[in-house]
Parts: structure tokens; C-alpha cells; sequence
């Protein structure tokens, strides 16, 4: 009669125990560490961020926690694909690009130049096989990627001298990171990337002539255009994207529906991103006019921009003859901004070349 009583009061137990094991999973608390490339309260880059962290804090009831180190704690603002594949950190924020010397083929999911803009390479990533691209391109190093936030087009960047011809861009130092800096020095400048805290300083100096960074969303507290009056309009990152990263490991371990909130959350984080550098561009570059009337807006002259499309055509070929997942993505960027451009000419553009007459 004992060894019955034992064996039930073991067999009540274990039941007990295995009821108990979901309500047990749905307290348990999941912390990630993020390194970001920005630094600290950098705006709109690292609202992103905070805004994800946030959400995902509040969609899981307080189960997800994400702490979020920027680039003064972590050193190493273009080591974040590093630290994260390493598992130094479970996510970061970057963009994409900044990893093209180690992945090239990272290269072609922040932006490409004379590329798709923002609604178009959204509309790519998510319904025209990017993302599945994308995720191909990271799998071999343990890595998931994700969009992370877009800035819209960006302008061709602050110049201490007009360019007038392509002659004026021989030797010219200037700070432009991806494949723009690639084209660059195939029409005879001299690219470099610099950190975002070191470019008003080598902008002053002259350690560089000319560096182009985001727009008036960001610009404006960069301080360029006090002491680079020339400011041209875009052609090389017309729908510059920010990336998540995430380490494939760490992601695996999430249970299913916090991985959902998490995605959930960058993809919110994302889209929010791009409305509010839109938002910070209109006001920002109304608030330079006024108090910096001497900003002289320009584009670059024809002679330059066909170079640069034939630059660009010819390294894309390149990147292409030397690597078949390279032009498989290319030749899917191709053929998607054929096919939305159609509709973006006749939609957008019409609407705005009738305001504009």
C-alpha cells in the first residue's frame, strides 16, 4: 500500500510539474545585447533602435529585453557584423555596405546607385525575393538580416568647391562609403570611409574635400554646411537601408512567438524610420535656408552623372562576371526596378511633374 501511495503521490507530482512547464516558459525572461554603429542618442539611426527595443519590450509583456550599446562603449562602430557573428553580441545595427571589403556581396542591400528608391526596394525585400537573397548572402556566416530603417534619398553631399566638369574630380578626397566610392575612383577621385564622428573634423581640416552623409534629416546636426557651401543632390544612394543583424543562434533559441514580436518590431522600427527622416529632411532643410541662406543647391553637371552611370554599368558587370550569387541579385534588382519604375513614373512622378507645371 505504500509503495502504491509513493508511486501515486510521484506519478501527481510529475503531472504537476509538466503542467506547470508552459506557464514557467511564458515567465521566462530573454535578454539580447545590441551594438550599433552610431553613437550615442544619435537621432533618427538610433531612435530606430530604442523605438525596436521598446516595442519589443511591449509586445512580449516585458519578455524580451534588449539592451542597446552604441559605438562609445563597444570601439568598434564598423566591427558589428563581427562582434555579432562572433556572439559578442546578439544583434546589431548597421548598414549593410560597411562590410563589402569582407562580404561583397553585402554590398547590394543598403542602396545601390541610379538603384530602386525606398518604395520600390521595400516593395523588392519583401515581395520581390531581397530578402530570401539577402538571407543567403548571411546564412554562411550565422548571421539573419533584416531591414532596419530607411533614410529615402539621400543627397550627393557637401562640397568646398563647385564641380563644374569631370576634371574637378580628379584627386578630390571624399568621404563616400559602398559602391558610390567604388565609382568615384573609377572617374578619378579618391574615396575614403570615416566614421560619422570624425567627418566635420576632416571636413574642416581638409583632410578630405568633399563627404557626402545622409540629408537634411541628419545634416543639419553635422554642422556641413557651415563650412562647405556647395550641397548636390542625389544619384548614388537613392534608398539608403539600415540593417538589423542578428546571430542565427541566439535567434534559434527565441521561442516562436518572441521571434515573431522581434520581427514584428523591426519591420515597425523600420518603416518608422523612414517616415521620420522624411519628417526631420522637410524641417531641418527649412530651418538651413533661413539661417544659412548661402547654401547653393546644385547637381552635378551632365558630363559628370553620364560618367558615373558608365562607370557604374561597367563595375556591375564586373561584380557580376566574378560571382554567380552577386549577379543573381543584381540581375533581380535589375529587373525589379524595370518593372516598379513603370508604375512609379506614371504614379509619383506624374503627380509631381503636374504640381511642378
Amino acid at each position: 500500500m505504500l509503495k502504491m501511495k509513493l508511486t501515486k503521490l510521484v506519478a501527481a507530482a510529475a503531472c504537476a510539474a509538466v503542467i506547470a512547464l508552459p506557464a514557467q516558459a511564458a515567465d521566462r525572461v530573454y535578454r539580447l545585447k545590441l551594438a550599433e554603429t552610431w553613437g550615442p542618442n544619435f537621432p533618427i539611426f538610433g531612435d530606430a533602435t530604442k523605438n525596436m527595443a521598446a516595442m519589443a519590450d511591449k509586445m512580449s509583456n516585458g519578455r524580451l529585453k534588449i539592451t542597446i550599446d552604441s559605438s562609445n562603449k563597444h570601439k568598434a562602430p564598423f566591427g558589428v557584423f563581427d562582434m555579432v557573428r562572433a556572439g559578442q553580441y546578439d544583434m546589431g545595427h548597421s548598414a549593410s555596405y560597411y562590410w563589402k571589403g569582407k562580404v561583397p556581396n553585402t554590398l547590394y542591400f543598403t542602396t545601390m546607385p541610379f538603384g530602386m528608391i525606398a518604395p520600390e526596394q521595400y516593395a523588392w525585400f519583401y515581395h520581390g525575393g531581397g530578402m530570401e537573397l539577402m538571407q543567403k548572402v548571411y546564412e554562411p556566416f550565422g548571421l539573419m538580416s533584416f531591414p532596419g530603417g530607411n533614410t529615402g534619398n539621400q543627397m550627393g553631399g557637401w562640397f568646398q568647391k563647385e564641380i563644374n566638369s569631370l576634371d574637378d574630380l580628379q584627386g578630390l578626397k571624399m568621404r563616400i562609403p559602398g559602391f558610390a566610392g567604388e565609382i568615384f575612383a573609377k572617374v578619378g577621385a579618391s574615396p575614403t570611409n570615416i566614421p560619422p564622428a570624425e567627418l566635420y573634423t576632416s571636413l574642416e581640416r581638409r583632410t578630405i574635400d568633399a563627404l557626402e552623409w545622409v540629408g537634411p534629416s541628419l545634416d543639419l546636426r553635422m554642422g556641413f554646411h557651415k563650412i562647405a557651401p556647395y550641397y548636390y543632390t542625389g544619384w548614388h544612394e537613392p534608398s539608403t537601408e539600415l540593417q538589423f543583424l542578428i546571430n542565427k543562434k541566439k535567434w534559434d533559441r527565441l521561442p516562436a512567438d518572441l521571434q515573431e514580436i522581434l520581427r514584428v518590431a523591426m519591420r515597425t522600427a523600420a518603416y518608422d524610420m523612414y517616415t521620420h527622416s522624411t519628417h526631420a529632411s522637410s524641417e531641418n532643410w527649412a530651418k538651413m535656408k533661413t539661417e544659412f541662406p548661402n547654401i547653393q543647391v546644385k547637381t552635378f553637371p551632365a558630363e559628370v552623372m553620364n560618367a558615373m552611370r558608365k562607370a557604374n554599368d561597367e563595375l556591375l558587370a564586373e561584380h557580376a562576371a566574378k560571382d554567380a550569387l552577386a549577379k543573381e541579385i543584381l540581375d533581380s534588382r535589375k529587373a525589379y526596378r524595370e518593372k516598379s519604375r513603370v508604375w512609379s513614373e506614371i504614379s509619383d512622378k506624374a503627380y509631381l511633374d503636374s504640381m511642378s507645371n
